[in-house]
């Protein structure tokens, strides 16, 4: 058996003479994996990845269950001149495992197990005929499906890793739909869970929640071995209990090792999204959290509430929350049985001028609801320095409902992925109006805005009902934030942000993600603010530190099943489903509450530090930039007048707030809405002052670390291409979008930065340093010198850092275009069988 060690630099406790040992003593534990009978005299090669985990690469074909069932531990022996070590114990926690070449790649984790799977089937790739097809094997876990070949991806100038996943992975979670096809019968069918397949199929179409379409031919497949994997993947892809989820196996396998850390690292928080950022994520999970909170914001007048420890008082409300000082305990206790849910006042952020921002749900006692609601606008009321007023918004009555946004997310994607370009160019803005996704984009950010205006200018308090306050009120709260507050526009607060309104407050991620396949329940109600923040972004690119890349991405992490952030209705969810499974697994949890998953916001689980530099946004100008004054290292800030009001994006044409009637015309094959100009209305003193507020606030400068507000008209709510259309060969540009620009600001940047390094070396030193400090960079682009003139690389395209290629075949093997072959089926999410097509 011949050891090859492959060196890491990572590795910086290893003696550097450790990689200079020849021969290495291997030993294996073979009676409690039986590995001999299937590994005899094999090569093998152990390495560590980048985070130091060990990594076994293994050229012959292994078993399933000895891959994903089973943990071995290696006894690492030394021999030869200059030992490092006698011994060394390592416990694999992650093993990839290479079929035919190195290139050929499965990863495995901690819990996950093979179900299934089925050799010679070939991948349709997005081209108009099938040369450009990929022939391999495709595996069905019960965390993924993958699909292992040694061909190399054809027309892909460059592809963004996620460590999580492979090149060809599909998160179960992430399966929106799955269609059986057999052109020999002509038959088509829509898996569900627990159905039987009457034919064997020659094709599987599998419909991804993010936009994806993947297609594979089993034309050379054995016909059985076919139909098994795609009823395996239909049946672990719609689980039927919470705890089937793959993040249960992963935790339950790997709790309590090495001091309690997930992978490595500690259980709670989450690193900031740059290369080396030590900031981390507040979870909220803690009463110190919400107590930093308060001091940042300066609220006085409110506390951190504990009664709700336990969840004794809602199974919908984190532990710890803000209320008013004026309200004590016993008066909540008796308050919480009259509102739905027992969901009690929640404070969500406080202005300098004292008022608040509340969310609360509807009072079902109609008898004391009069009194209640007094005594709840009392207390806000006395927590305001000046005993401003209290606005209340009822959010049901001014925002479209969890349904109608559905349905327009249904025709958005039916729009954006199913149809050809061909057959819907000529109506296309007329079809995106009719879906009326941005029509509720553009409502939300109305809403949020005239909102701004009561908390700002009005100085009052905004109390923000619903019926379960946990579904708009998530929305509308959290952009209130992103407008005033310039913290929640930086990577750090704004997951801070997300994990205090969304994850802690309750919002049904189970059953708005849809992550069992309840339906009724659907509503992405978190895209939607997502996409409503990319418009604040798009419009005002210099006051967000995030780019939209940062955004796509974390949408896409909302599908991936190994994380707890997006994965229930609740923190309560949270700790009663694992210590339930904790029990069941005889894992002894102690003290904790529950079991602690992996927290999202690491981003080093799924990204390495290169690709995590595209998080950041060129554009965005920090609070202070540093200057150099006789040798000393100062700070200046930045006054309004620094600021151009091109930054904002202005039209030639606004006037006093206004544009003109050529603006909202949009020019040929745009992706502007042209919404319809709203109608004069009778307006009151408010809505008067509402519109003074804006034309004062679009004739002057933006403030980028202040208050931003957002554009309302239709040529400036616009789609967000990156998002629904990164997986469409034909919407992809070459050299083109908005990468370009971004690009050749990453390299300005750079030089900025370099530049100021230089500033900074002390007289006499070697300017060549400057220019080494690459690490420190914050940008993905990064510049090769002073006036880099270096062109646009050629991988970059509209949909970068995603590929489109191997994504969506719009013409089958056939001929047929995709959307004929799908006529029949009104909606995705149908579970009948689909007509048989001539």
């Amino acid at each position: 058996m011949t050891i090859r060690l492959i060196r890491n630099r990572r590795l910086k406790n290893w003696s550097q003479s450790f990689y200079q040992v020849v021969k290495v003593l291997f030993a294996l534990h073979w009676r409690s994996t039986g590995l001999e009978q299937h590994l005899p005299q094999r090569a093998l090669e152990i390495g560590f990845r980048d985070d130091c985990r060990l990594i076994f690469v293994c050229t012959a074909n292994l078993p399933a269950p000895i891959m994903g069932g089973t943990y071995w531990t290696w006894k690492l022996k030394s021999c030869g001149t200059n030992p490092v070590r006698t011994s060394h114990t390592v416990t694999i926690d992650t093993l990839w495992c290479s079929r035919r070449s190195h290139n050929d790649v499965f990863l495995f984790f901690k819990g996950e197990i093979v179900v299934n799977e089925v050799n010679f089937v070939r991948k349709c790739i997005a081209t108009d005929t099938s040369q450009y097809d990929l022939w391999g094997k495709l595996i069905c876990s019960n965390f993924k499906i993958s699909f292992i070949t040694d061909d190399p991806m054809p027309l892909q100038k460059f592809h963004y890793r996620n460590l999580l996943l492979g090149e060809h992975d599909v998160p179960l979670t992430c399966i929106e739909q799955i269609v059986t096809v057999n052109d020999h019968k002509r038959k088509q069918k829509v898996l569900g869970p627990n159905q039987k397949l009457k034919f064997n199929p020659t094709e599987l179409i599998i419909y991804c929640k993010d936009f994806r379409i993947v297609r594979f031919r089993f034309d050379e497949s054995g016909p059985e071995s076919a139909k098994k994997v795609c009823l395996a993947i239909a049946h672990y892809s719609q689980p039927t209990d919470l705890q089937l989820l793959f993040a249960f196996e992963y935790v339950g396998k790997k709790y309590h090792n090495s001091a309690n850390k997930i992978n490595g690292i500690p259980s709670g928080g989450g690193s900031g999204a740059g290369g080396g950022s030590s900031q981390k994520t507040p979870l909220f999970e803690t009463y110190s959290d919400w107590d930093r909170e308060i001091k940042r914001t300066s609220a006085s007048g409110w506390r951190v509430c504990s009664v709700n420890e336990g969840y004794m008082i809602s199974t919908c409300l984190p532990e710890y929350f803000v209320v008013p000082s004026s309200l004590a305990d016993q008066d909540l206790k008796i308050f919480s049985h009259s509102f739905v849910g027992r969901r009690m006042p929640l404070w969500c952020w406080s202005h300098s001028n004292g008022s608040a921002l509340v969310r609360m749900a509807l009072i079902k006692d109609m008898l004391q609801q009069r009194k209640i609601d007094q005594r709840i606008c009392n207390a806000i009321t006395k927590s305001h320095p000046q005993r401003s007023d209290v606005y209340k918004s009822d959010l049901d009555k001014t925002l479209p409902n969890i349904q109608e946004i559905q349905a327009a997310f249904v025709k958005l994607k039916q729009l954006c992925v199913n149809e050809p370009f061909e057959e819907t160019e000529e109506k296309w803005l007329s079809s995106l109006e009719n879906t009326r996704w941005l029509e509720y984009v553009r409502a939300f950010l109305k809403q949020s805005a005239e909102l701004v205006y009561i908390l700002e200018s009005k100085h009052l308090s905004v109390v923000l009902q619903e019926e379960e306050g946990r579904d708009l009120s998530c929305i509308v709260a959290s952009l209130i934030q992103v407008m005033l507050d310039p913290y929640f526009r930086t990577i750090t607060g704004f997951q801070s942000l997300i994990q205090k309104e969304w994850v802690m407050a309750g919002y049904q991620f189970l059953d708005r993600c849809n992550h069992l396949k309840r339906s009724e329940k659907e509503s992405p109600l978190f895209l939607l603010f997502l996409d409503a923040t990319w418009q604040l972004l798009e419009q005002y690119p210099a006051a967000f530190e995030f780019s939209e890349t940062y955004l796509a991405v974390l949408y896409d992490s909302t599908w991936i099943s190994l994380f707890g952030t997006f994965l229930f209705n609740s923190p309560h969810q949270r700790v009663k489903q694992s210590t339930e499974f904790a029990i069941s697994k005889n894992i002894q949890l102690g003290d904790e509450k529950g079991l602690k998953f992996p927290s999202v916001w690491d981003w080093s689980l799924q990204f390495s530090a290169k690709d995590r530099t595209l998080f950041h946004n060129p554009s965005y100008i920090g609070k202070s930039s540093p200057c150099v004054q006789n040798g000393a290292v100062k700070s200046f800030k930045r006054t309004k007048k620094s600021y151009s009001s091109t930054l904002r994006g202005m039209p030639v044409s606004l006037k006093n707030g206004i544009l003109s009637d050529q603006e909202l015309l949009p020019r040929r094959n745009s992706l502007i809405l042209k919404a319809k100009p709203d109608p004069p209305q009778q307006t009151d003193s408010q809505d008067s002052g509402v519109e003074q507020y804006f034309r004062e606030f679009f004739s002057k400068p933006v403030d980028l670390h202040g208050v931003i507000l957002p554009h309302l008209s239709g040529t400036h709510i616009k789609l967000w291409k990156l998002c629904y259309f990164r997986w469409v060969p034909e919407a992809q540009i070459n050299l083109g979008g908005s990468i370009t620009a971004f690009h050749r600001l990453s390299l300005l940047a750079d030089e900025v930065d370099m530049l100021s390094r230089t500033l900074r070396q002390p007289r006499g030193g070697p300017l060549e340093a400057c220019y080494a400090e690459v690490d420190r960079s914050r940008l993905y682009f990064r510049a090769s010198g002073p006036h880099d003139t270096s062109g646009t690389p050629e991988f970059l395209s509209s949909s970068f850092p995603f590929s489109p290629v191997g994504n969506l075949c719009r013409r089958s093997i056939l001929g047929t275009p995709l959307s004929k072959f799908l006529s029949g089926a009104k909606i995705w999410l149908s579970t009948e069988t689909l007509a048989n097509e001539d």
